[in-house]
């Protein structure tokens, strides 16, 4: 809505009921998931049975075994921030080369290899992981069978999975940061190679502090997308489970309410992480 263009009462009326309904939308389903991980109840249903914190402190002396004492459950949620580390590593790294081939040079075929980099964005993850599984499988059952050489990592696993999903969050990651390299003015660099600064350290004293907003900023979608992904992930995965997978492991038992109390703690730190993204940058990374 643009405010300088004068609305009548019913439209402004109109376009708040829409923004009130859409947040509820949103946010209802997560603030129930929330409650009921709480709820002093075998099942995360109604009725309300009174406040709890075994959901998440039980140690199973009582029949009940809370998030923190579940082994798997957390053997898994450390299984999804290792994985979530290394892609995010890779994915941002990889974007910072790929934002300065396509913004700073000129090669031919340019333009067919930027397409192909933003494929892997309109392939289903579930493709994706297929894909990726068929080829790499293949190569280690050709190695295997042909040189006796073993390559387990490119069979189900932790590897395997890292490379998957950095195959399409690299691109995420690409064009954030090109997009703020766009901006940059390369007469800053030019300067500082007049002072006497090889390529390299302007690189690192004017053009990387312009970068670290952008950076930040996709090292975190990088991270956050990497630890909830599931469509991918369950293609690639070995014996040891993300998150993810255990998560619908489980719920294919049976829903309970430590369910919740994982969903309550990922909201917890996505909304960290969030926030400290978010914050308001000081005048030098501006």
């Amino acid at each position: 809505m643009i405010r300088s263009v004068p609305r009548p009462a019913w439209s402004k009326r109109l376009y708040f009921a829409y923004l009130a309904a859409f947040f509820v939308y949103v946010s209802l389903p997560l603030l129930v998931t929330a409650v009921f991980s709480f709820n002093d109840a075998p099942f995360p249903s109604l009725p309300w049975r009174g406040f709890t914190l075994d959901w998440f402190f039980a140690d199973g002396s009582a029949g009940r075994t809370g998030l923190f004492h579940d082994d798997s459950l957390l053997s898994s949620l450390a299984t999804s921030g290792h994985i979530a580390f290394w892609v995010t590593l890779v994915s941002v790294t990889l974007g910072c080369l790929n934002a300065i081939l396509f913004e700073r040079r000129q090669f031919p075929g340019k333009e067919f290899l930027y397409i192909l980099m933003l494929m892997p964005l309109v392939i289903p993850g579930v493709i994706l992981g297929v894909s990726i599984l068929v080829f790499f499988s293949g190569t280690a059952n050709a190695l295997s069978d042909t040189w006796g050489i073993e390559w387990d990592s490119l069979r189900p696993g932790l590897p395997l999975v890292i490379m998957g999903q950095v195959a399409f969050i690299t691109t995420l990651c690409t064009l954030v940061i090109a997009a703020r390299l766009r901006k940059f003015d390369r007469q800053l660099e030019e300067a500082a190679m007049n002072l006497g600064a090889t390529p390299l350290v302007a690189w690192f004293t004017v053009t990387l502090p312009w970068l670290l907003p952008a950076i930040l900023g996709a090292a975190a979608m990088a991270f956050l997308m990497s630890f909830e992904n599931f469509n991918t992930t369950v293609m690639l995965t070995g014996s040891d489970a993300p998150l993810t997978v255990t998560l619908f492991n489980r719920l294919r038992e049976g829903s309970t309410p430590v369910l919740n109390a994982v969903a309550l703690l990922l909201m917890a730190g996505s909304g960290l992480l969030v926030g400290l993204t978010l914050r308001k940058p000081n005048k030098q990374t501006r």
